[in-house]
Order: C-alpha cells, then structure tokens, then sequence
C-alpha cells in the first residue's frame, strides 16, 4: 500500500483549530473523495483510503451532496428507476 505525506503548516492546524488527527481525518476524506469523483475508483477502497466503513463513507458523500448513482442520460436513468 503506497503512503503519501502531506505537510500541514502548524498555523493552519492554529487557525483552524485542528488537532493532528483530525487534520489526517480531513486529509484523508478530501483524497478520498477527490478520487471517488475524478477518478471513478470504487467506493470500497475510497472508504479505504479515508479509514471509514463503507457505509459511513457512503453518508459522507451524501453529506457532500455526491450522487452515488451514475447515469450516461436521461433515458438509463428513467430506465432504471422503472426496475426499481
């Protein structure tokens, strides 16, 4: 697995009032969520990478105002929601 180091001025951990790890937290939810959109990796390991369970990253998306859902047009979108 590849680790990647992000420096992180101290006076931006002061002014925004983070601590060390939720500076890794943040960090880690912007990669991941940064590839889930711009890079169609999968949902399984963005949750990965922001070292939450697949369930809390999907409600971390929604909480994003990310879609899920993925349709070329209209017409597979009216398609699906018919199987449904």
């Amino acid at each position: 697995m590849c680790q990647v180091a992000v420096a992180i001025p101290d006076a931006v951990l002061y002014d925004t009032h983070m601590s060390y790890e939720q500076a890794d937290t943040f960090v880690r939810r912007c990669i991941a969520l940064a590839y889930y959109t711009h890079h169609g990796v999968s949902l399984g390991y963005c949750a990965q990478i922001a070292a939450m369970p697949e369930e809390d990253f999907l409600r971390f998306l929604g909480e994003q105002h990310i879609s899920v859902f993925h349709f070329d047009n209209q017409q597979e979108f009216l398609d699906e929601l018919k199987n449904a």
